[in-house]
């Protein structure tokens, strides 16, 4: 019995080990470039992610976000012309927080397609300022400011967003922290399931369908494809709970994770809430086609009619909300996560 205790604290000791060598620090640069409405972030001298806010796109994003063996995660489409990607729901961009109901403006689905007379019943979010653009050993902060507001022009929240970036050898972090400050008498966030923190994956990511669909193709034309190709697809989703592949949608957990392998490299998404968020833990909106989202405040929508929470803030009240997304060269496994999100759950 001792011999069996003595091996088997040894192996978790070992496996403890190996887990604290993968964070070996590397230095994180953020480069402020505001004449291309752009910060990069960039780990040993490679490009990570970028915080972009162009006028096209609605939102201010990450984009696009780069595994640590160099692979991009996040889609292409509509930002580059990538033959094999998807051409669906073009709002869909990078990694962003945004909600599908407030005030009864839609701020999720607003994009370049929306024609002009359907233009006011949709928000958008304003880039204001950069206010913190601080590099390190292994750590980074980056902190903006932006403007939520209607087609009028009248600004209904203003947010404050800290991201934290933390990397080593085989795993990148964001920790995203978001203040929203409603800045008339009340602001509410009607129970909705398009929202909250979201990315858009490319197609390795994605979990294998035979559903036709449209891909771009190498001219950078949408081609009508009625059986997809899924010899690169190997995505696979799995919640805190267990749950694995297209029945996570609508469930709910502490974490999900995302994997797949893309160009030979084993790649792991992860998306961790924070106990602080009002309705943790959140309902996961994660589709298979590519859309990965954690969604704290639609559970009307997301529990089929089982819950609901209509969420409110009243003048000069505000909200916070708390992510993680990790980006590991591994397919990382429940142990490993549950000490990520232990770990962000005391942040």
């Amino acid at each position: 019995m001792k011999y069996s205790a003595i091996i088997l604290i040894m192996v978790m000791s070992s496996s403890t080990l190996l887990f604290a060598q993968k964070k070996s620090k590397e230095k994180i640069e953020l480069q402020v470039n505001e004449a291309e409405k752009k910060v990069d972030v960039m780990v040993g001298g490679e490009h990570f992610t970028s915080y972009i806010y162009p006028d096209n796109i609605m939102k201010p994003v990450l984009w696009p976000v780069m595994s640590p063996g160099g692979n991009m995660v996040t889609r292409s489409y509509p930002l580059i012309n990538k033959e094999g990607d998807r051409t669906d729901h073009p709002h869909h961009v990078g990694i962003w927080l945004n909600y599908g109901d407030v005030n009864g403006l839609d701020f999720w689905n607003n994009s370049e397609a929306i024609p002009a007379e359907r233009k006011d019943g949709y928000g958008t979010i304003f880039h204001q300022s950069v206010e913190k653009a601080k590099g390190g050993n292994g750590k980074a902060v980056l902190e903006t400011n932006s403007l939520w507001k209607g087609p009028d022009n009248t600004t209904l929240l203003e947010e404050e967003t800290s991201f934290k970036f933390s990397a080593t050898e085989d795993m990148r972090i964001i920790d995203r922290t978001t203040k929203l400050t409603a800045a008339v008498e009340e602001v509410d966030f009607t129970d909705n399931k398009e929202g909250m923190f979201a990315i858009r994956v490319s197609r390795e990511l994605e979990l294998p369908t035979d559903k036709p669909t449209e891909l771009m193709d190498s001219h950078g034309v949408k081609t009508r494809v009625e059986k997809m190709d899924n010899t690169y697809v190997k995505g696979d989703y799995r919640s805190s709970e267990g749950i694995e592949g297209g029945d996570v949608w609508g469930t709910r957990g502490r974490w999900m994770k995302l994997s797949s392998e893309i160009k030979g490299e084993p790649v792991s998404l992860v998306i961790i809430d924070h106990p602080d968020n009002a309705g943790y833990p959140t309902y996961w909106h994660a589709r298979d086609y590519g859309l990965f989202a954690a969604n704290t405040l639609g559970q009307k929508a997301l529990s089929g009619g089982e819950n609901e929470l209509n969420f409110s803030l009243e003048n000069g009240e505000t909200a916070t909300f708390k992510y993680r997304f990790v980006v590991a060269s591994a397919d990382l496994s429940d142990a490993e996560i549950n000490e990520l999100a232990d770990e962000y759950a005391k942040q």
